[in-house]
């Protein structure tokens, strides 16, 4: 292709001395698991997060997963999550023996709509993971008041893991109520993915729930050269429970207080991260640049561009575009040198590993009617002008 969707080697060769010297250091400390680096690296990713605590993981699924777990979710319980996200996020849900249930989309930003995080609220329901989706975070202010609503409404505490199936009977939140004394708000779990350095009226993604995932997957805005991850919270108790359960549960010595899972960010992943955050901000600036060139300069009455949300500052992991004629729109492109992809095609009630799985309280129509439009164009920092040249000239020839 002549306009690549991703040129990770340019990320690469831009920091290839520092990242080379951090390998080197690792690889000669003969320390590789729960080291130096990993302590230094969630230290300073927690100062930019602004957070308390950060805890390394060696994924981002494994960090939804034990999330779950610290949050006391259990088998029959159920986790809202929104219907058009990576699969992850509803892989993690299952993977602890809850129930994911699907709400619907803003279709303007992508991101879960307060309105039907309503309708799929009931007294199974332990914890709501909105997903930062494309690098622009939820409506957190709106997702929050939802809740406390429920709250008001004693709906967010079930006695314990009811065992119902999934399309089993579910009492939902009344159209309005309200109490004094209320219960807190269901815990909010940020799926931020594909947010860092994102922020919502001033507060950083990341810093606004009760914990927060992250993925250091090698394409996303902070990503190392493998697999990584992390979580960030406020709450020391939970974040030593987090610091538990990443390790098999283990405390001191040679006991472990409850089951916990492999999944540690090893030590050259860390030190590689270190490196790689010293120029997040810069990136995610070229990002906004290069989102800003295509808001600019794309004049195809049949594509419609994202939009950044006015309380928001977007840090555009992906650029996201929507036609009716998607598959023609792409199939142009292609024509033209220009390598996209789609993120995603198919919305979350629509996948075959959910069937039964998973329940709805209706059919997530923007959901769906999104996968069926959208198409991510290449946005990546080092992108150079004029292979984005190119992309807006084949999208205005469409």
């Amino acid at each position: 292709m002549a306009q690549p969707f991703h040129d990770l080697l340019a990320g690469y060769r831009l920091q290839e001395q520092e990242l080379l010297a951090a390998v080197k250091r690792v690889l000669e400390s003969g320390h590789y698991i729960l080291g130096p680096e990993g302590a230094a690296f969630e230290a300073e990713f927690a100062r930019y997060l602004g957070v308390e605590h950060v805890i390394g993981v060696a994924n981002a699924t494994e960090a939804l997963q034990l999330a779950l777990l610290a949050l006391d979710v259990r088998p029959g319980d159920e986790v809202v999550i929104p219907a058009l996200t990576a699969a992850p996020t509803a892989m993690a849900v299952l993977a602890v023996g809850a129930v994911p249930v699907l709400a619907d989309i803003e279709p303007a930003t992508f991101t879960m709509d307060p309105a039907s995080l309503r309708a799929c609220l009931s007294e199974r329901t332990r914890v709501v993971v909105p997903v930062h989706l494309y690098g622009q975070c939820a409506d957190m202010d709106g997702l929050s008041a939802v809740l406390r609503e429920a709250a008001a409404a004693g709906l967010t505490r079930a006695a314990g893991p009811s065992g119902a199936p999934p399309d089993g009977p579910a009492a939902t939140l009344p159209p309005a109520a309200a109490s004094a004394g209320a219960a807190a708000p269901l815990p909010i779990l940020e799926d931020a993915a594909q947010a860092h350095g994102a922020r919502f009226r001033g507060r950083m993604a990341g810093s606004m729930g009760a914990v927060a995932a992250f993925s250091f997957y090698p394409t996303k805005n902070l990503g190392t050269y493998g697999d990584g991850g992390a979580l960030s919270t406020r709450d020391a108790a939970l974040a030593a429970r987090l610091r538990r359960l990443r390790s098999y549960g283990q405390v001191d010595g040679y006991d472990f207080s409850e089951p916990g899972i492999n999944a540690r960010l090893d030590e050259l992943h860390a030190a590689l991260l270190r490196v790689r955050l010293a120029v997040l901000d810069r990136g995610n600036e070229l990002r906004r640049r290069n989102a800003q060139r295509y808001r600019d300069s794309v004049r195809c009455a049949r594509v419609a561009l994202p939009v950044e949300r006015a309380t928001g500052h977007h840090v555009w992991h992906q650029f996201v575009v929507r036609c009716e004629e998607r598959d023609a729109l792409r199939a142009h492109l292609a024509a033209a040198g220009v390598e996209t992809l789609i993120h995603y095609p198919r919305a979350l009630h629509r996948m075959t590993a959910l069937a039964g799985r998973a329940r709805w309280p209706a059919v997530p129509a923007e959901a769906e009617r999104a996968a069926a439009q959208i198409l991510s164009l290449p946005i990546y920092p080092e992108l150079p002008v004029e292979h984005q040249d190119a992309v807006i000239a084949a999208l205005n020839a469409f």
